[in-house]
């Protein structure tokens, strides 16, 4: 063991303002910007340069592995770092120019592809793959080096006060509802790329113009929201003492074994929670490309049901604005909405069963839209109930998203308060209860479609089956926090 500066916050330093909980929050758009477009392009865009939708879910396994190991590491070396920058400061700065690199390449890959011998008139284009998954590998690492610091940032200026914690946490919440709408307004209009015409290349077509302009413009808008927080808003002021401390490994360990109830009950519902979200986010974008307006992205030698699966991507971007505009409004009543029910607690309970509904109902919505095209002249778009039917199941995610998104996160910062130990590692340590369920999702989800025949539904609906489970959990065995304002 060595002697290393270990830092612990001032008991009486003054408490921090709102508005400097709203400037740090504001991060939180940046990178939703980018997870945006992730989550509504990138699914559909690693089909159209050749890898199959069974395979897809694979590639997504990179943000649960680099958040399974970056997050406890970045939450760790953050409650321990001694710099005249501050402690959390200097890995947000260093994730955002990542993120930069990481979109950079995301972009261009299709381009780098293409000048190293990739032929896009071949089904797949592997050179290409190869720069978009590298790519894709450094932008998770790099959104889990901003994430986790800046929620460790938040409570930090919170000052052990749970009150605040719900609200900066509600702040971020909404601001990732922010860069939610941006990101899937950039995403969902397709004539983006004539912002910036050197995008559009003999290697990259439109669609990968457009997502290419995307990037372009979270940039801006990371970079610019990074620099005005981190220069406006200072840390709070920490005591440095020198002490014995364990290796990382050791300290996780020693975490995890001092670990009281709440927490480890809250890990297990914020697992099963993810086992619920993260079908409909990996898919939900192709599942209206795919079964609501019945294109299809591999279709060679037919263009027209690629340009129909491509409405349908678009269409789903569309739902998804809706879903963050719900979610935006909704994180600002969590913390009166908690209150009126009693505890942060039980609104996470009924909100689960309305991911649940919603989740269930994809699967009649599909036979809707299913059942229209086959009385619909060849290549029409979905019926208006049909479409009514998406938009609604959209909107209606945004409600337990704000929750999914806030209350956890506050929850471990209070927790953590009340046992003494760092924000940093205990939301890293949180983020294992994130992380593995979205790597059991990407292990089984395109095999489990697969066994009942192809498609999204089967991912969907045992996610509705998770939620409906979390529900109940939530309410019966997660306790309450200590009471403080």
């Amino acid at each position: 063991m060595g002697e290393n500066q270990v830092q612990h916050e001032e008991p009486n330093g003054p408490e921090s303002p709102l508005w400097k909980l709203f400037l740090v929050g504001s991060i939180a758009a940046g990178v939703q910007f980018g997870w945006a477009l992730q989550l509504s392009l990138l699914t559909p865009y690693v089909q159209l340069l050749g890898v199959p939708h069974k395979w897809s879910s694979f590639i997504w396994l990179c943000g649960p592995i680099s958040g399974m190991v970056v997050q406890p590491i970045v939450g760790f070396s953050s409650d321990r770092l001694v710099s005249r920058f501050g402690r959390r400061k200097p890995f947000i700065a260093a994730g955002t120019t990542l993120i930069c690199l990481a979109v950079l390449l995301i972009g261009f890959a299709a381009d780098i592809g293409y000048k190293m011998g990739d032929d896009f008139n071949k089904k797949t284009k592997p050179r290409a793959v190869a720069f978009f998954v590298a790519g894709f590998w450094i932008l998770d690492i790099a959104n889990n080096m901003v994430q986790d610091p800046a929620r460790a940032f938040l409570a930090d200026l919170s000052r052990h006060n749970h009150r605040k914690m719900r609200i900066a946490n509600a702040f971020f919440s909404f601001f990732m509802a922010v860069g939610n709408i941006l990101g899937y307004a950039a995403g969902s209009y397709n004539k983006l790329y004539k912002l910036l015409p050197f995008t559009l290349t003999k290697g990259c077509d439109t669609y990968c113009a457009n997502l290419k302009t995307c990037f372009f413009i979270d940039i801006i808008i990371l970079v610019v929201l990074v620099v005005i927080a981190l220069n406006v808003v200072p840390e709070p002021h920490f005591t440095k003492t020198t002490d014995h401390e364990d290796p990382f490994i050791v300290q996780v360990k020693s975490t995890f074994r001092n670990l009281g109830r709440p927490m480890w009950l809250l890990f297990l519902v914020t697992a099963l929670n993810w086992v619920a979200w993260f079908p409909f986010l990996l898919f939900n974008t192709d599942w209206v490309g795919k079964e609501i307006y019945g294109g299809d992205p591999t279709s060679k030698d037919n263009p027209t049901m690629v340009k129909i699966y491509d409405n349908g991507v678009r269409a789903g971007s569309l739902g998804l604005m809706l879903t963050a505009g719900v979610l935006g409004f909704m994180s600002l009543a969590i913390d009166p909405l908690s209150k009126w029910l009693g505890g942060a607690r039980k609104l996470w309970g009924v909100v689960n069963f309305v991911l649940a509904a919603a989740l269930a109902l994809t699967a009649l919505v599909t036979k809707v839209a299913e059942k229209a095209r086959k009385t619909a002249p060849p290549y029409a778009p979905p019926d208006h109930g049909a479409k009514a039917g998406v938009l609604a199941i959209f909107a209606a995610m945004g409600i337990p998203q704000a929750v999914t998104f806030s209350i956890p996160f506050a929850l471990a910062s209070i927790f953590s308060s009340d046992s003494g130990s760092g924000h940093g590692l205990s939301l890293g340590v949180l983020n294992l209860a994130i992380v593995i369920p979205q790597m059991f999702v990407s292990l089984i989800s395109g095999p489990w479609d697969q066994l009942f025949g192809g498609g999204n539904l089967p991912a969907f609906l045992l996610g509705a089956v998770a939620a409906f489970i979390d529900g109940i959990l939530a309410l019966t065995v997660l306790p309450p926090p200590s009471s403080n304002t």
